[in-house]
């Protein structure tokens, strides 16, 4: 017998206490299951004999630790809040003795909850509050496959980041892979080298092995854009002494940081990290061994992801590669294909996406928020930072602000006074320096209105995010540090049932973390020093600074709304003011500070999925430390072969389409930053100086928010409003739009909020395995279509297809206005 949907509240709590003497009777605890969102009978039960072990003390200071770490989190229960709230700061609670009495019960049954299982309905949905520390994890079979899928995203993921389009794997299709290769070890390898049946742990730890090489190519750029001859042709660079320590010294300093956070960003049960919950979802459904009935559905979790997933890989072909118009169905476009204003506020290919159904594309669905695993506040928050700053964007381009008018509104590439694509190498001398003379010759450099103001929003969102991590988690901030000095443990942290599971397993101490950031300082120094990179040993360790100061705010914030802050922009732009006209010295800043941080803050999501499935903290850092090793040399291998062994790699004529769009783009933005430098861009006498009033005002806009949730602590909808997550998503201009913000809108709060309201059960069962399995749907066929249709060059041609580049709306967009008759705008010098 299951509770399968939530058919109480506080009224039925009520009413159903009056309805016998006794304060416990079976009606009240069917609706305290309820209000507590227990779908299971007998979990139900379990619940209630561990409260009544709860003493009245005990409960009480539970309480009081929920409000003094969770007050102004929009993602911890408000009804938990109001519950403690009521109980620790009402002085009249106790003049009614037979409320007080029940509000007690209720109270100890969810300080129970707290203590024996997780306070969020997400973690209880997927992640069991208990372990078998016996179950097989570090065997040969798990280090064996988990190096092969690290090796395999390594290369896939190096040799085809060069290549237009790209194709990328993710620890999706690594756990996906990493299931049948385990069931085939278990079932026909011998038995000296057979563990025996494959494990969950064994599972996961395979996926943690081979997630941390999926991202390892962007330390490759730096060596793409020193090498290839059309940007800085550094030919000293294809050392591979060099590359490689170089590489390694990202990846390493990175994992290093992330342990010492681990007071910060894995014990904490706020800590959520709901991408974790998707990954252990998946995880579950291949080795579930019983299958729970919810709200009607018997289906078990592996053959729903298998419907799911087959459904998605099936119709994804649609979008992707037979009919693009349902990919970017800008349906109003259609109607007037040359109207170019039309096209610029509704257009969903390279307009603004101001429109009602943009798109039937799962892909586009997901592209700025994950609707079925983000928090629903995440996901509203992210679309109306895009909506309200829609009107500016507008208002830029239309009045011909910094001559945005002249060049598309939606497009995030650097233009000319002449109307081209800012050709940067038309500024820099043969040693990649800056040229005064070439770029007064030549143009300034000109911005279009949304990524123009883009960089106004990221400014932005830096300040805030420190005032906000200060004002709404400054308690779980300290406690961390505390414990971090004093090298214990705080109560908080031994309530959570995670962490007294995890205690029986010996820790890593912190010093391993450290000597593996001595370890990555070291290679960085070989790599600057004992070579000719013009770049001092201050990009390195002020670039590390940078890490350090950011990396526990924005985790804190990662980690509870499923949204990263990128320090990318905050790194060139202090880089380019530390190494003026040093490109190279600006890219080694802003990788020391923004690739270390996003390192960083992914090592810290696998701790805690490590965490959560019960991964013996030291084979975690074994598993971790020697796949990113191997991992690293992988990449690099393909790395060399590519810039060397490619015929005209990374130019309009290269072989197999190896354009490298990616590294293009940070060409380009290593130029601008690091060889044009901000102060020309954003100085007392640049054209965009008035956006660094974004820092100003990125700092005040937490506060009154903060003020107003403490005034109305009972008010969900102040609660709800996140700035560094609305500032955000004003980041997602240029090149995306509003249709890729909108669609994820209603789906989240249908699965967020009204599925898991209203068919709880059902919700806890299937909600992440329909995410994982879209997804997988997705990636899977985005890999068959490219290796078996885009590869060869095989296309299909017909309206369905071509009419998403037709007219106005197709990339890169129209200008308002045409270059003037004089063949240019602006000023006929650079500005200086």
């Amino acid at each position: 017998m299951s509770f399968n949907e939530k058919t109480s509240s506080k009224d039925s709590l009520e009413k159903a206490g009056q309805s016998e003497p006794e304060l416990f009777n079976q009606d009240v605890r069917h609706a305290l299951a309820a209000e507590l969102d227990i779908v299971d009978e007998k979990k139900a039960d379990l619940l209630f004999q561990q409260a009544e072990a709860i003493s009245d003390e005990e409960a009480e200071e539970i309480m009081r630790e929920i409000l003094e770490e969770h007050r102004h989190n929009p993602f911890f229960p408000s009804r938990v809040l109001e519950l403690a709230r009521d109980f620790t700061e009402n002085p009249h609670v106790k003049e009614d003795p037979v409320h007080y009495q029940r509000l007690l019960k209720e109270v100890k049954m969810e300080a129970a909850l707290i203590v024996n299982d997780s306070p969020y309905v997400e973690v209880r949905a997927v992640v069991s509050p208990t372990d078998d520390p016996n179950e097989a994890c570090s065997t040969v079979r798990s280090w064996t496959i988990g190096i092969i899928l690290a090796c395999f995203g390594a290369l896939i993921n190096q040799l085809f980041s060069l290549r237009q389009p790209s194709i990328y794997v993710d620890q999706i299709v690594a756990q996906l892979l990493a299931y049948p290769l385990g069931k085939y070890w278990g079932e026909w390898m011998p038995s000296f080298i057979n563990p025996g049946k494959f494990t969950r742990k064994e599972h996961m730890l395979i996926t943690v092995m081979a997630n941390v090489s999926f991202d390892v190519g962007y330390s490759g750029y730096i060596i793409v854009v020193q090498l290839v001859p059309t940007f800085f042709n550094q030919q000293w660079a294809k050392s591979f002494l060099y590359q490689i320590t170089l590489s390694l010294s990202f990846q390493l300093m990175g994992y290093g940081l992330a342990g010492l956070s681990r007071r910060f960003l894995v014990y904490p049960s706020a800590a959520i990290w709901p991408r974790n919950l998707a990954t252990i979802a998946l995880n579950n459904s291949f080795h579930a061994e019983v299958n729970p009935t919810a709200n009607g559905w018997k289906v078990s979790q592996l053959r729903f992801f298998l419907y799911a997933f087959g459904g998605m890989f099936v119709y994804f072909w649609f979008p992707n590669y037979i009919a693009a118009f349902l990919s970017y169905f800008s349906w109003m476009t259609w109607i007037a294909p040359d109207n170019v204003k039309l096209a610029a506020i509704t257009g969903s290919q390279s307009g603004l996406g101001l429109n009602p159904i943009p798109t039937f594309d799962w892909n586009v669905v997901i592209a700025t928020a994950t609707p079925l695993i983000s928090p629903f506040f995440t996901t509203l928050n992210n679309f109306v930072g895009m909506l309200l700053t829609l009107p500016i964007i507008v208002a830029l381009w239309v009045y011909n602000v910094w001559y945005t008018a002249y060049m598309p509104i939606n497009i995030n590439k650097p233009y000319d006074r002449f109307g081209a694509r800012y050709k940067v190498t038309s500024i820099v001398n043969e040693d990649g320096l800056f040229d005064q003379a070439a770029y007064e010759a030549y143009s300034p450099l000109y911005l279009s209105a949304s990524n123009a103001f883009l960089y106004g929003v990221f400014f932005a969102i830096y300040p805030a995010t420190i005032v906000y991590a200060y004002l709404y988690h400054r308690h779980e901030i300290v406690r961390g540090f505390k414990s971090l000095i004093r090298r214990h443990n705080p109560k908080a942290y031994q309530r959570d049932v995670h962490n007294r599971l995890m205690s029986v397993y010996p820790e890593v101490p912190e010093w391993w973390y450290g000597i593996l950031l001595l370890a990555a300082i070291t290679l960085g120094l070989i790599a600057l020093l004992a070579f000719p990179t013009h770049a001092t040993v201050g990009s390195l360790f002020m670039g590390i600074a940078l890490a350090f100061v950011f990396v526990v705010p924005i985790g804190v914030i990662y980690a509870v709304t499923n949204m990263q802050v990128t320090l990318n922009v905050l790194a060139e732009f202090i880089g380019g003011l530390l190494f003026p006209g040093n490109a190279l010295a600006m890219n080694m800043f802003k990788s020391y500070g923004y690739v270390t941080t996003a390192r960083a803050l992914t090592f810290a999501q696998d701790l805690k999925l490590g965490h959560y499935s019960k991964v013996p903290p030291r084979i975690m850092f074994a598993a971790q430390t020697i796949a990113t090793i191997i991992s690293t040399t992988v990449a690099m291998a393909i790395l060399n072969w590519q810039v060397t062994g490619i015929k005209g790699v990374c130019t309009p004529d290269a072989q197999a389409k190896f354009y490298c769009p990616g590294t293009s783009t940070f060409f380009t933005a290593s130029v601008i930053w690091g060889t044009l430098g901000p102060a020309r861009m954003y100085g007392k006498d640049g054209p965009y100086f008035v956006l660094l009033f974004g820092f100003v005002l990125g700092a005040i806009m937490p506060i009154p928010f903060y003020f107003l949730a403490k005034r109305f602590p009972d008010n969900k909808f102040i609660r709800g409003i996140h700035i560094p997550i609305f500032l955000g998503g004003g980041l997602n201009w240029a090149p995306y739009n509003l249709s890729h913000a909108w669609p994820a809108v209603p789906i989240a709060w249908f699965f967020q909020v009204y599925v898991r309201k209203h068919y709880l059960a059902w919700w806890q069962k299937y909600n992440y395995i329909l995410s994982t399995a879209f997804d997988c749907g997705v990636a899977i066929a985005a890999i068959v279509t490219f290796f078996a249709l885009q590869w060869p060059g095989v296309e299909i041609s017909w309206w369905g297809n071509d009419i998403v580049n037709v007219g106005a709306d197709a990339y890169p967009g129209t200008a308002l206005l045409p270059v003037p008759d004089i063949g240019y705008w602006g000023p006929s010098s650079g500005w200086h």
